[in-house]
This record gives structure tokens, sequence and C-alpha cells, in this order.
């Protein structure tokens, strides 16, 4: 197993990009306007991702307004005082280049991906959508058609994402991370203009914002750049510390049942509060990271040995973790039962196996292999300018720093089984959970 774990070690170090240490690539400042960049060269490909992230999301709504973060991202993409409705993107697509963005709940992303050459155009253009959105009621009313619409596709249609969305919203009473992302169906069937240009008059500033541009460039020219076109906007000086409502001490389990008659395959889920990533201090959720892949990373982790191959109670088994997160995440561990097995009895399945991977020394052969997979995928990441412009963007923007980002792949390699056992103790605690049924019918539970 060494010799193996060497070998790739070697194979990986040879495949990495010319600057073997990622700081090396990296340059990162603040302009005068309190705008942060982050500049990644990497000239092996004649092209450039561009990227503007605003430190606001869904979380950060206003109460009665859900899915407005989502709703602006749309409307963006209409016009400004220079620009006609869709000419942003298809200026980009005439230049040959692809853009779309993105919302969640910490942060809301805009980014083009062009030849290196239409680098200023796109601050030009991203710049002018800063500041200058130019909206009407009938873009309201079209657009909110077409949020409306995607709620349909994605959750209304499917029980699985309903019974997710009524999970996350008994995990937190109070956070808006129990509020989903696309918003309530009866507030997004509401919102208007002034919602609309409220949340973007809040939030969309430079000194609310961080500029990402990954590619075949140099640091200077890109700080000559964003001097010229976001560092003449003004800030907003009225923009505060991001608050949000905060989350009541959890103090008893919490459980629900979800029943849709499209379910094709019940399963349980249960879900535990659980630390994020914090500045200079991501110990804990790098052990919650391997945690989940030892737990449920595929058919080789403890769930798929014990619940799939040897009890064969289960057809399927996971654990997840994801600790980029501005306040407090989730660890959830899922089941899907085999046939003829009952959810309560895959619930007893799954409790037994947590209580058996604590009770017994973590195979460490097993978190050798877990640290080398997660080692290889984040060095293959960076023969993609677009996977790296995303992991500072998405970072920063949800309160960590670039050191953080480098830090963590050495965080990650000298984690300790007795850190991952006190982490998994610390969390697996029922009276901070939720657990969940999604069946097709009420007999489906017994």
């Amino acid at each position: 197993m060494r010799a193996l774990l060497l070998s790739l070690a070697t194979s990986l170090a040879l495949a990495a990009p010319a600057k073997a240490d990622i700081r090396d690539a990296v340059t990162s400042f603040t302009l005068d306007n309190g705008m942060d960049v982050v500049v990644i060269q990497d000239s092996r490909a004649p092209v450039v991702t561009h990227m503007v992230w605003y430190r606001a999301g869904s979380a950060d709504e206003w109460p009665g307004t859900s899915g407005v973060a989502h709703f602006l991202e749309h409307l963006l993409f209409k016009g400004t005082d220079t620009l006609a409705p869709g000419e942003l993107s298809a200026t980009v697509a005439r230049n040959g280049g692809t853009d779309n963005a993105f919302t969640s709940y910490d942060y809301t992303a805009y980014f083009q991906r062009v030849a290196a050459d239409r680098l200023e155009l796109m601050m030009r253009l991203e710049s002018d959508r800063m500041v200058n959105v130019r909206l009407s009621e009938e873009d309201i009313l079209t657009e909110r058609e077409v949020i409306i619409e995607e709620r349909n596709q994605r959750i209304e249609n499917s029980p699985g994402a309903l019974f997710r969305e009524q999970k996350n919203a008994a995990q937190y009473l109070n956070h808006r991370y129990g509020v989903p992302v696309i918003g309530w169906r009866h507030e997004m069937v509401t919102l208007d203009l002034d919602a609309a240009l409220a949340y973007y008059k809040r939030f969309y500033a430079p000194n609310n914002a961080i500029l990402v541009v990954a590619g075949d460039v140099t640091p200077e020219a890109v700080r000559a750049l964003a001097e010229q076109y976001y560092g003449v906007l003004e800030p907003n000086p009225e923009l505060s510390e991001r608050a949000r409502p905060a989350e009541p001490p959890q103090t008893a389990e919490r459980r629900m049942i979800f029943r849709d008659a499209r379910v094709a395959q019940p399963y349980v889920s249960r879900s535990y509060l659980a630390p994020e990533r914090d500045v200079g201090a991501q110990r804990e959720a790098a052990a919650l990271t391997l945690l989940a892949e030892l737990l449920g990373g595929g058919t080789t982790s403890y769930f798929a040995e014990r619940l799939q191959f040897e009890s064969q109670k289960a057809v399927y088994t996971a654990a997840f973790y994801n600790g980029e997160s501005l306040d407090d995440t989730d660890f959830t561990v899922l089941v899907v039962p085999a046939d003829g097995v009952t959810l309560p009895e895959a619930e007893a399945a799954m409790d037994e196996a947590i209580e058996s991977f604590l009770a017994k020394p973590i195979d460490t052969e097993a978190l050798a292999r877990i640290k080398m997979q997660i080692r290889a995928a984040q060095i293959y990441a960076r023969d993609n300018v677009n996977s790296l412009a995303n992991d500072y963007g998405s970072a920063l923007a949800s309160g960590l720093t670039v050191a953080d980002v480098h830090d963590w792949p050495e965080v990650l390699a000298s984690i300790t089984p007795d850190e991952i056992i006190a982490a998994a103790k610390s969390v697996f605690n029922l009276d901070r959970s939720v657990t969940g049924y999604l069946m097709k019918e009420k007999g489906d539970a017994s």
C-alpha cells in the first residue's frame, strides 16, 4: 500500500502545473473601494475565467422575500443603462465565450469564460452590471414566471427535493439556512421590483464583492484593469457586517415523515448540526470531511461494507458534509433499505453502524487512501481554471481567506484518527439532529 501511494504521489507531482505550489500562482489584493481581487495565473492556454462573487445569498434576504437573491440573479441578465436586455450574454457569445451565474445561501456569483484578450471587455460589462442595472415591471413579471417554473421543475416535481426542503426547515428553526435558496412558492409569487432593487442596492457594491480572475493573465495586468473598471465604482457606506438571525440551541431530537405517491424508493436520512470551516481554525471541519468519506464515501466505506455487503440491509448508503459555510452547517447520513427492510429497521442498522464505527480504531489504510484520493483531486483540479476560480471565490464569499484555502490540503493531510473520532462524537448527538423518512404510503415505515 505504501509503495502504491508513493508511486501515485510521484505521478501526481509530475502531472501538476509548472508552479507546483499553488501559492506561487495566486496573488491577492484589495482595491481602494474595498473590492477584493484574487488572480490565479496559469498560462498553459490562452483563456481566462472572470468571476464576480457577492457576499450575499439567500440567507441574507429579508423575511417575506425568500427567493429574491436568486430572482435578482436572473434579472441581472436584463438591461443596464448602456446595454439592452440580453446584450451582455450576446456580447460574450459573439466573442466566443460562455457566461452564467448561480446563487447559494452565502453568495451570488457571475462568471464568463473567454479568450484571454477579451478580459477587458468582460470587466467593462460586469462592472456596468454591478451598478447600472435597469429593470422594468415587464421584466419582473416575465422573470418571476421563469423562477416559478424553475421551482416547479427542480422542487415540486421531485419528492426527494420536497423532502429535503422540509427536513432543512426542521433543522433550522430561526436561521435563514432553513429557507430554500429558490424561495418558498407563496413568497416567490409576491416578489416585485421594489424587493429586487432593495436587495441590489444593499448588497451589489464593490466593497461587498470579490473579483477572481484565473488563466492566462498577470497580476499586474489584472490590477490595472480592475482599477480602471471596478476601482472607480463607489462603495456602499451603509453596508454593515453580515448578520443573520441566530439559531437557538437545539436541545431535542426532531423527526419527520414525508409521504408522496411518486416516491419510488423510500429512505431514511438524518442530519446533525455541525461546525463550519472557520478562519484559521479548520481542523474540526477537516476531521468531519474525512469522517464523511470514511463512513459513506462510496462502496469501500464503512456504511457500505457493514450495511450493504455484510448485513445486506441497504442498497445504498452515504454520508455528506460541506464545511464551506458562513454559519453552522450539517452532517448528513442516509440509508436506502433493501427489499423487505423497513425504514425503522434501516434506521436501527444505521445507528448500530455508527456506534460500531465509534467503538473501533479507524482503519489507517482506509484513511491514508482517502487522504491520497482527496489530494489527487486537489492536484488534478489545478488543470481547470474554472475549478480554481470557484475554490477561491466560494471560500472568500463564505468568510474564509486565501491563506485558509492554501492551508486546507495540509490541514486535511495532518488530521489524526483521534481527531476524527472526537469530531464524530461531538457531532453525533441526537438532540441536535433531524431524522426524516421519505416514503410513498403510510405503511412504508412499518
